[in-house]
């Protein structure tokens, strides 16, 4: 069998059908009722801080990080987090998670939001934010909202509302 490479690159509007297709089939219709959709929704992400992954030419995982607002604090909400079922248990995830928390701390950012697993996230830096610290749009299980500090203290700083930060399309 051939070794093929994974490539990692910065996402751009012309993946948004590939990854569209892969996020219906890892996470089915059920998606755009999740709280941190509605956040994204309507916004665009940050290209430069959004990353593909390729086998050959084969789009096999993508992730998004999007801006928001922590109450007056801006911060990045990281996902949808999408690997192809065939191209899971290979360490893609967590490469395009690493690569985007690079790509946001060389940019200046200082905070990053999932709704996600611990135990996945947990060995990337996420840690569960507190609970009542942060009001989320919409339900959220409070132990899978979690946060990683890029600027320590960060954290300390964001309260209130989680709300979009608009940057239209």
């Amino acid at each position: 069998m051939a070794d093929l490479s994974l490539i990692l690159s910065p996402q751009t509007p012309a993946d948004h059908p590939a990854i569209e297709k892969l996020d219906e089939r890892a996470f089915g219709p059920g998606r755009f009722a999740r709280s941190a959709y509605r956040l994204r929704e309507g916004v665009e992400p940050d290209y430069a801080l959004s990353f593909v992954a390729r086998v050959g030419t084969l789009l096999v995982g993508a992730n998004r990080m999007t801006p928001i607002r922590c109450g007056d604090q801006p911060a990045l909400l990281l996902g949808p987090l999408t690997v192809d079922p065939a191209f899971r248990s290979g360490g893609i995830g967590e490469a395009l998670v690493m690569r985007s928390l690079e790509a946001a701390r060389a940019a200046g950012h200082a905070l990053v939001l999932l709704v996600g697993d611990q135990s996945y996230y947990g060995r990337m830096g996420f840690a569960p934010a507190l609970e009542g610290k942060l009001e989320f749009i919409g339900p959220v299980d409070p132990e899978r909202l979690l946060y990683c500090e890029l600027v320590q203290g960060a954290f300390e700083a964001a309260q209130g509302k989680v709300r979009r930060a608009f940057r239209p399309r």
